[in-house]
């Protein structure tokens, strides 16, 4: 049956674009924290939308399990092969519509670079509002199914506010299109809201239509010395209300801060590290960096570090964004992307180093994250392996006892379906269970990711 399966996708998307050989698919088998992996029955790369049409046609014929890859920056495991599913990968769908810049949007492949979107809309005058780190590998379409967040989500919204249409494969190999694009088009259900953060669970995506905004010409960083998370939360809360312009504020620990200087070489920002900083850059068609400092000074905090032209904003984005290679060297962590209110934030890390100094009073937690929507990544390296698992179960208890949520913007995946239940009611998880029943009635799509099994 594998050959018989092989031999159809070759015929579909030539001989070099299917394969099962061991050295081929392991880059499609292992997701970005490597602790998710299996073997997939085979890899197949599609290059547009009528060859994925036909892949998930002979799929369905043959009762073949489906997982749909982008650039697979997942950290839940829901990328990657768990029991001999084919991996469709999407990568080869990389096209780049023009820029409607009357409208304000573009057509791109599922394939296509964050990155790739930013250049292609640069060109012509406009921006896109997501952006985070992996924007050299992750893919639009892997954004849209896990309804991706990243560093402007203050200001932007979410990836499910950036999708204006989308064309996606069905499982039975149809081919469902809502790519027109109009503001007031209120025939039917919100499919691309329905799809946007299904995690391959309902249907493939090939191509969706991008909300663009406007590229502001002008932009000012700072890196701002406090005293704890109360103080960030406040300081974010007062410069949203102040500054419209305001597109990111990103929360760096102490402990994180101080990695990333000893990691990064990078040069230490303040003569003695404060317990928190806050990373904030605005962005405007004139110049913002006095209104900032203004706003700043307003509110008290001194001894901040201000970046105006590119290479001084850099530098200062790079205490931030050294921190995922820096953590990264330090060995393989426990990661937990989560949100809390910002009234929770502090009252959760305050519980969080108690927990771990019980649990395994040599690990180290680097803590970081979006403040101005409460998503903090947590990172905790040198956990003992036999109290990691007890860790991230009491972890997560407290995000719930807090009004959290266990997922902010990494997905649910295959790392955290037992949450779902404690997350959602039996109302809300019987009618998510009965769209996947009626869109995938087989279950041939990502089986096992994001709803636990019955």
């Amino acid at each position: 049956m594998s050959d018989t399966l092989l031999s159809a996708m070759r015929g579909i998307v030539g001989a070099s674009h299917a394969f099962t050989d061991s050295d081929l698919v392991a880059g499609y088998a292992t997701d970005w924290t490597r602790k998710h992996s299996g073997v997939p029955r085979l890899v197949v790369r599609p290059a547009d939308t009528a060859e994925v049409a036909a892949v998930v046609t002979a799929c369905a014929d043959a009762g073949a399990a489906i997982v749909p890859q982008g650039g697979n920056t997942g950290l839940v495991g829901g990328s990657v092969p768990r029991s001999g599913e084919v991996v469709v990968s999407l990568t080869r769908l990389d096209d780049l519509g023009p820029v409607d810049a009357t409208a304000r949007s573009v057509v791109v492949g599922a394939g296509a670079t964050l990155a790739s979107v930013h250049n292609h809309a640069a060109a012509e005058g406009l921006a896109f509002g997501i952006d985070f780190a992996a924007r050299d590998q992750a893919t639009i379409g892997g954004m849209v199914a896990t309804n991706a967040g990243g560093m402007h989500v203050l200001r932007y919204g979410m990836m499910r506010a950036q999708v204006e249409g989308l064309e996606a494969v069905l499982a039975d190999g149809s081919v469902a299109r809502r790519l027109g694009g109009l503001p007031k088009d209120n025939v039917g259900y919100d499919l691309p809201g329905l799809l946007t953060g299904s995690e391959g669970t309902l249907a493939i995506l090939t191509r969706v239509r991008l909300r663009l905004v406007p590229a502001r010409s002008e932009r000012v960083t700072a890196l701002l010395p406090l005293d704890g998370i109360d103080d960030a939360v406040a300081l974010t809360a007062r410069l949203r209300g102040t500054l419209p312009e305001l597109e990111a504020a990103e929360l760096i620990l102490e402990t994180s801060l101080r990695l990333s200087i000893e990691h990064g070489g990078l040069r230490t920002p303040f003569a003695v590290l404060p317990p928190a900083a806050l990373l904030v850059e605005c962005a405007a068609d004139d110049d913002p960096t006095e209104r900032l400092a203004e706003a700043v000074e307003d509110a008290g905090v001194r001894g901040g570090v201000v970046g105006v032209d590119r290479r001084e904003r850099e530098g200062l984005w790079a205490y931030r964004e050294a921190l995922l290679d820096a953590i990264a060297a330090e060995g393989e962590p426990l990661k937990l992307d989560v949100t809390l209110p910002g009234t929770g934030m502090a009252g959760f890390v305050d519980d969080l180093e108690v927990l771990l100094a019980e649990l395994d009073p040599r690990c180290r937690c680097y803590v970081f994250g979006h403040v101005g929507d409460g998503n903090l990544h947590v990172n905790v390296l040198g956990l003992a392996e036999s109290a990691a698992a007890d860790a991230e179960e009491r972890i997560l208890e407290g995000v719930l006892a807090r009004g959290g949520s266990v997922s902010a913007e990494h997905g649910i995946g295959v790392a955290k379906t037992r949450w779902v239940p404690r997350s959602r009611d039996a109302a809300d998880l019987a009618a998510m269970r009965a769209i996947k029943r009626a869109l995938d009635p087989a279950g041939l799509l990502n089986p096992g990711v994001l709803l636990p099994r019955a």
